[in-house]
């Protein structure tokens, strides 16, 4: 069993809602936010078994960010702002 804590988005976008994990350029989506979340639940898990079949796994997590603590795989710390570039 793999245990993997990851960073997901969920953005309208026209009709569908989107979830992402950037770090592992994930993405699915639904017709509702809670569609969404559960699409992407999905599509995570079958990424991660992808990777297990390829015996991949660890490598593509610790190129993507990930530490192994116990049997959790977790992203490092993330903080986010919301910046302005001002390009004269």
């Amino acid at each position: 069993m793999v245990r993997l804590v990851y960073r997901a988005e969920f953005f309208q976008e026209d009709d569908l809602w989107v979830g992402l994990c950037p770090d592992l350029d994930v993405s699915s989506f639904g017709d509702s936010a809670d569609e969404a979340k559960e699409s992407h639940k999905e599509a995570v898990a079958t990424f991660i078994e992808g990777c297990v079949e390829l015996e991949s796994l660890t490598d593509v997590l610790v190129e993507s960010g990930y530490t192994l603590d116990g049997d959790v795989w977790s992203i490092r710390e993330r903080f986010t702002d919301k910046m302005e570039a001002v390009v004269v």
